[in-house]
């Protein structure tokens, strides 16, 4: 049986979340950054959103029905001293449907990564600017 106070509150709360829109990444170099994102992993850029209407450069890119913000501005995080393992980092996890796939993709373009270590079928990688990604078999 539920919790009468938790469902209460649970409900004060409810305004109505669907779901992720985008997850904004800084980036020091656009042009760099799209050529990692675009040409290996592969994701194509949504040209409806408004890449020059804000007062920096950036990119919008399709993740399934999300994006990721592709934003070309000063990163406040070190690039080095982070952990290797991006699971130990803040990072943006996408769903993917076969990782050894990705796997053999990083390895042919000589992108360094880390297995999951909880056994599951995830990959945990780095863009350019050391913003960590994972990625997880669904």
């Amino acid at each position: 049986m539920e919790d009468p106070l938790s469902v209460a509150t649970n409900r004060e709360y409810d305004y109505g979340v669907v779901g992720m829109h985008h997850v904004g990444i800084l980036c020091e170099n656009l042009e760099r950054s799209l050529e990692f994102y675009q040409n290996i992993l592969g994701l194509e850029i949504n040209e409806a959103r408004p890449h020059d209407k804000l007062p920096y450069r950036g990119a919008w890119l399709w993740v399934g029905s999300e994006m990721i913000h592709l934003m070309e501005l000063p990163n406040p995080d070190p690039l080095t001293g982070r952990p290797e393992h991006g699971g130990r980092d803040r990072h943006a996890c996408i769903s993917i449907r076969d990782v050894s796939k990705l796997q053999a993709i990083l390895d042919k373009a000589g992108i360094p990564y880390t297995l999951s270590r909880s056994g599951r079928p995830a990959i945990f990688t780095r863009d350019p600017d050391a913003n960590a990604l994972e990625f997880t078999q669904v």
